[in-house]
């Protein structure tokens, strides 16, 4: 089977983000578990050879025109999530992004098949857009390698140095999204003593369009936490430091009230670092029952949760008990045989 893969938003701002883990480690595990199959990784869509059997697009932006009007080989489109469609309220798309999606949906519908990151959003994906249930699959991502438990303290004490960070502290990971419900945890934690880490580029980014509603929680957060020595700012960090902080992290927190899938409580777990998160759209089908849940709408919820699991030993070492359990349900390989299947009935169709 000939299979020609989209690679170009490794070569934007998406590197560093959700779809540029999703696809490194996808085409690392094709390589790696199906090396039976032919592979081409294309930056221009021109470079497509023309004997290719499926061409994948691991990228679908709902207001922007991601996927090609007529199509020359069966296609596979991967959509993370429609969290900006599901609210609309939230994520205004305006006059060109509005005529921009009612594009991409026609595009979508003419695809061969559908990839999501979980049930969640393969249900978004039916509802707005009217795709029949058939051509939908959900295949979940997982953490990579590099997530796991550091016996090395060394490691672990250098990076507490390398940030100037207390000894305990509970942790971000993620945008700077409405559906992240960052201005609620920061107005939460404020409440108590408890450090807050935060990782993530835009958290300290200085220009950006300030008069884009999408930047809101952003602005806000930037206020909230201006001069504050209860907050750690990181942005963006490397992959061996997040490694280092979730095994550092007395807790993960991700108070989302929305999910596509919810990667950092995969990384997170997969560290042995326990999670207190909520059940917005996709998170409880990763979480599973290794989580302390809290409700993302409620401000004494999330302050409950994170107290409580700050301060209880035996709760943290249960969670992360359960934590590297529910990882393991996850691989890579898992995800990559999974593809080759959607791969291999779109091609008997």
């Amino acid at each position: 089977m000939k299979i020609a893969i989209d690679v170009s938003p490794l070569e934007t701002g998406h590197k560093i983000r959700g779809v540029g883990f999703y696809l490194q480690n996808l085409k690392d595990a094709l390589i790696k578990y199906h090396p039976e199959e032919q592979y081409f990784f294309f930056k221009d869509r021109s470079e497509i050879p023309k004997d290719t059997d499926i061409v994948h697009f691991p990228y679908f932006d709902p207001f922007f025109i991601t996927l090609p009007f007529f199509k020359k080989h069966k296609t596979v489109v991967t959509v993370h999530d429609l969290t900006p469609i599901v609210f609309p309220e939230h994520f205004p798309a305006g006059i060109k992004g509005n005529f921009s999606w009612r594009i991409q949906k026609l595009n979508l519908s003419k695809t061969n098949a559908i990839i999501t990151d979980s049930n969640s959003s393969n249900k978004d994906v039916g509802k707005y857009t009217g795709i029949p249930s058939e051509k939908i699959h959900t295949v979940y991502l997982a953490a990579g390698d590099e997530f796991k438990q550091l016996e090395n303290k060394t490691s672990k004490l250098e990076v507490i140095k390398k940030y100037n960070l207390p000894e305990k502290f509970v942790l971000y990971v993620g945008d700077v999204t409405w559906n992240k419900n960052l201005p609620r945890l920061v107005r939460t934690i404020k409440k108590t003593n408890i450090p807050l880490v935060m990782v993530g580029k835009s958290l300290v980014q200085a220009n950006f369009d300030k008069t884009n509603i999408w930047n809101k929680d952003l602005i806000e957060i930037q206020k909230l936490t201006e001069n504050d020595n209860q907050f750690f700012k990181l942005g963006f960090v490397s992959g061996e430091d997040l490694v280092s902080l979730y095994n550092l992290a007395t807790a993960l927190i991700l108070p989302s009230v929305y999910e596509g899938f919810g990667l950092p409580v995969l990384e997170a777990m997969q560290s042995g670092c326990p999670v207190v998160t909520t059940k917005g759209g996709s998170i409880s089908e990763v979480a599973g029952e290794a989580a302390y849940f809290v409700d993302g709408y409620n401000d004494e919820s999330i302050i409950e949760g994170i107290k409580k699991v700050f301060a209880d030993e035996k709760l943290q070492k249960e969670l992360s008990r359960k934590g590297l359990v529910q990882a393991k349900k996850f691989s890579w390989e898992k995800t990559a045989n999974k593809t080759i299947e959607i791969y291999n009935k779109v091609l008997s169709r």
